[in-house]
C-alpha cells in the first residue's frame, strides 16, 4: 500500500509512491497556485472585516453628533477643574465651547445638581476620585493664577485652555500676553475665553497683540468687573470704543497704561475719567490721536485720585499742563517726556496754579519748555517736592538751578542728564544754597560738567550729601575730583564710571576726606586708577565697603586683591572685568576666610586660566554669581567641573 504523506492542501492528503515522481512534480506546481487563491481570499475578507468595523463605529452614538448647545450643557456639567482640562483636550470643538461657558453658569450647573439632590449608584473610584480633586483644591493651586504668555506661545488654543484650567480656582487673576504667534495669534476668541472664565482678573497686560479688537476689549469688560491694572502697548485695533467698554465694565481700575495705540484718541480717556472714579496712575505714550481734550478730562475727572501721570510723545499744548497744575490736587510723580508742542508758558502756569502741592518727584525729558524760568516756578509752588530728573533740557543753565535751590525746601534728589548748559560753577552754587535734606547728586553725560579756572571765592560745605554720581562727563578731571571730596565730606556711595582721566591724585583726597564710610564705590572705565588707590580705598574704608566695580582699570592688578582679602569684612560684590589680575589673585581672594563675597565677575581677565578653577570652588556657598565670560584660558572642561561643584551658583562662561 502506498505510503500517505501530509501536506498542506487544504487538508487533502496527497499519495505520492516513489514510482510517481513525475506526478508528484506536476501535483506541487497545482498546489502552489491553490495557494495563491487562498492567499487572496483571506485578504479580501479581512478588508470586508475592516469595511464593517468602520460602519459599525459609524453607527454607534458619539458625543460629536451633538448640537453645540446640547453639548455645551454637558460640558458645564463636568466636575472639577481637572476634568473640564481633560475635556479640553478632546478637540479644537470640545475646547471651543468650555472656553465659552462663564464661571457663573458652572456654578449654576452644580447648584442645580446638589437641588436635585437625585441618587446614584456607588462609584467605584469615588475615593479616587475625591483624592485627585482634594489635590487640584489645594491651597498652593489656588494661589497660581498668574500666567504669562510670550512670543509664539500666545495663541488662541493656550489661552483657552489656561482659562479653563485656571476656571476651578476662581480663574486667572494675573495675565500678561507679550507679543503674539506670527500665524496663529492671540485674537478676541482668546481675550473671550479668559473673560468667561476669569471674574476675578484683576491684572491684565497686552503687548504687541496686533489682532486683539474692541470686541475682545468689551468681552473682558463684561466679564471681570475686578480688573484694576490695564496695559495695552501697540495693539493698533483697539480703538475709544474699547476703553468706553472698560470705563463702564470695570469702575475698580486704578491704573492705565496705553502705549502706541494708534486708534485711541480723546473720547476713550474722557470715558475712562468719567466712569473710574478710584484711577490713581495714568501712563499715555506715543497716541498720536490723543490730544488736551482727553488729557484734561481725564486730570479733571480724576482729581481726587490721580497720584501718578507720565505722558509721552502726544500732541499736547500748554493747556493741558495748566489742567494738571490746577486739577493734580493729589498727584505726587509727574513725568513729561518729548511733549515738543509744550512751551515755557505751560510750565510756569502749571506750576503758578498751585495745585500741585503734593508732588514729590517729577521727570522731565526732552521737553524745550522746561527753561529756568519755569524752574524757579517749580521750585516756589510745588512745595512738597522732593526729587527731580530732568535730561536732554538744553535750556537749563546754573541760573536756574541757583533759583531752584533758594525756594526748594524739602528737596533731596537731583538727577541731570545731557543738560550742557550746567557747568561746575552752577554746581556749587547749587550745593552751596541746598537744603540740610539734599541727599543725592547725579550728574551724567554733562558735557559742561568740567575743570574751571579758579574757584569760587566760597567753597560750600554739603554734610547731607550721601549719593554722589558724576559719570561720563569727560571735563571732569582730578582738580574737580579734589574740591568734591573737600566739600562732601560725609559721603557713602561713589559713582565714577566712565571719567577716563581721573588718576590717583584725584581719587585719593575724595576717599581721605570721607568721614562716613564708603559703601559702594563704582570706577568702571577709570583706566587711570592704580593699585595705589585702591589699596587706599581698602584700607580707610574695609568695613563699610560692600560694592565694588573696577571694570576695564587696566592697571589694577593682584596688589589690590591682596589688600582686600586683608581689610575687607562685608564685601559682596566685587567686578574685576577686564582687569590684570592672575591666578595668584583669585587664590588670595579664595583663602580669605572672613571674605564671603556673593557675586565676582572675572570677566575678559586674560590671566585668569585653568589653575584658579580649584581656588574658585573653595569661594564657599556664600557665592550666587559668577561671571567668566571671555576667560579663554580656563576651558569648557573646567568650566562644566566648576558648574557641578558650584552647583547653587549662577555661572556665566
Amino acid at each position: 500500500m502506498p505510503s500517505l504523506y501530509p501536506y498542506g492542501d487544504g487538508g487533502c492528503l496527497v499519495s505520492a509512491p516513489a514510482e510517481l515522481a513525475g506526478l508528484f512534480c506536476r501535483g506541487a506546481v497545482q498546489q502552489r497556485k491553490r495557494t495563491l487563491v487562498a492567499a487572496s481570499a483571506v485578504a479580501a475578507a479581512a478588508a470586508e472585516c475592516v469595511r464593517a468595523a468602520k460602519k459599525q463605529r459609524q453607527q454607534l452614538p458619539s458625543l460629536d453628533a451633538l448640537p453645540d448647545e446640547c453639548l455645551f450643557e454637558i460640558l458645564r456639567r463636568v466636575p472639577g477643574g481637572r476634568g473640564r482640562g481633560a475635556s479640553a483636550c478632546v478637540s479644537r470643538r470640545w475646547l471651543a465651547l468650555l472656553g465659552s461657558i462663564r464661571a457663573s453658569e458652572l456654578g449654576q450647573a452644580a447648584a442645580a445638581a446638589a437641588a436635585a439632590d437625585t441618587p446614584s449608584l456607588p462609584d467605584l473610584n469615588e475615593e479616587f476620585v475625591m483624592e485627585e480633586e482634594d489635590k487640584e483644591e489645594s491651597p498652593a493651586d489656588r494661589c497660581a493664577v498668574d500666567r504669562v504668555l510670550v512670543g509664539k506661545e500666545a495663541t488662541d488654543v493656550r489661552l483657552a485652555a489656561m482659562a479653563i484650567v485656571a476656571g476651578s480656582r476662581g480663574g486667572l487673576e494675573k495675565l500678561a500676553v507679550r507679543g503674539s504667534h506670527p500665524t496663529r495669534g492671540v485674537t478676541d476668541q482668546g481675550l473671550s475665553a479668559v473673560a468667561r472664565g476669569s471674574i476675578n482678573l484683576s491684572s491684565l497686560t497686552l503687548w504687541d497683540v496686533p489682532l486683539i479688537t474692541d470686541a475682545g476689549l468689551a468681552e473682558i469688560a463684561a466679564g471681570c468687573p475686578s480688573l484694576e491694572r490695564l496695559d495695552i502697548s501697540r495693539c493698533p485695533l483697539i480703538t475709544d470704543k474699547g476703553l468706553a467698554a472698560v470705563a463702564q465694565g470695570c469702575p475698580n481700575l486704578v491704573s492705565l497704561t496705553i502705549e502706541a495705540c494708534s486708534g485711541v484718541a480723546n473720547e476713550g480717556l474722557r470715558a475712562i475719567g468719567r466712569s473710574c472714579v478710584k484711577l490713581q496712575a495714568v501712563n499715555i505714550k506715543n497716541c498720536p490721536l490723543v490730544g488736551d481734550q482727553g488729557i484734561s478730562s481725564l486730570v479733571c475727572s480724576a482729581t481726587a485720585s490721580l497720584a501718578k501721570i507720565r505722558l509721552q510723545g502726544l500732541n499736547i499744548t500748554d493747556a493741558s499742563l495748566a489742567v494738571i497744575g490746577y486739577y493734580g490736587k493729589a498727584v505726587t510723580d509727574l513725568t513729561l517726556t518729548r511733549l515738543a508742542t509744550v512751551g515755557e508758558m505751560g510750565f510756569w502756569v502749571m506750576a503758578n496754579a498751585a495745585g500741585l502741592q503734593n508732588l514729590r518727584c517729577m521727570s522731565v525729558t526732552s521737553c524745550p519748555g522746561v527753561t529756568d524760568l519755569a524752574l524757579d516756578s517749580i521750585a516756589k509752588f510745588c512745595l512738597s517736592l522732593k526729587q527731580l530728573y530732568l535730561r536732554k533740557c538744553g535750556h537749563v543753565s546754573d541760573a536756574g538751578l541757583k533759583a531752584f535751590t533758594e525756594s526748594a525746601k524739602v528737596f533731596e534728589n537731583l538727577q541731570l542728564e545731557e543738560c550742557n548748559r550746567v557747568t561746575l560753577v552752577g554746581i556749587l552754587a547749587f550745593l552751596l544754597n541746598c537744603s540740610q535734606k539734599f541727599r543725592a547728586l547725579s550728574l551724567v553725560k554733562c558735557m559742561g560738567i568740567k575743570d574751571i579756572c579758579s574757584a569760587p571765592a566760597q567753597l560750600p560745605l554739603c554734610r547731607s550729601l550721601r549719593f554722589l554720581t558724576i559719570k561720563d562727563c569727560p571735563g571732569f578731571t582730578d582738580a574737580s575730583l579734589a574740591v568734591v571730596g573737600m566739600i562732601c565730606p560725609q559721603l557713602e556711595q561713589v559713582d565714577l564710571s566712565g571719567l577716563g582721566e581721573v588718576t590717583d591724585n584725584g581719587l585719593l583726597p575724595l576717599i581721605q576726606s570721607s568721614e562716613a564710610g564708603l559703601i559702594k564705590v563704582d570706577l568702571s572705565g577709570c583706566k587711570n586708577i592704580t593699585d595705589v588707590a585702591v589699596s587706599s580705598l581698602v584700607k580707610g574704608h574695609g568695613k563699610s565697603l560692600k560694592k565694588v566695580s573696577l571694570e576695564g582699570c587696566s592697571k589694577i592688578t593682584d596688589a589690590s586683591l591682596f589688600t582686600m582679602s586683608e581689610s575687607c569684612t562685608e564685601l559682596a560684590e566685587l567686578d574685576l572685568s577686564n582687569c590684570m589680575v592672575s591666578d595668584y589673585g583669585v587664590a588670595i581672594l579664595a583663602s580669605a576666610r572672613h571674605l564671603k563675597l556673593h557675586v565676582l565677575s572675572l570677566s575678559g581677565c586674560s590671566k585668569v586660566t585653568q589653575k584658579s578653577v580649584p581656588f574658585l570652588g573653595n569661594l564657599g556657598q556664600s557665592l550666587e554669581g559668577l561671571n567668566l565670560q571671555f576667560c579663554n584660558m580656563i576651558g569648557n572642561h573646567n568650566i562644566a567641573s566648576l558648574e557641578k561643584k558650584l552647583w547653587w551658583c549662577d555661572i556665566l562662561a
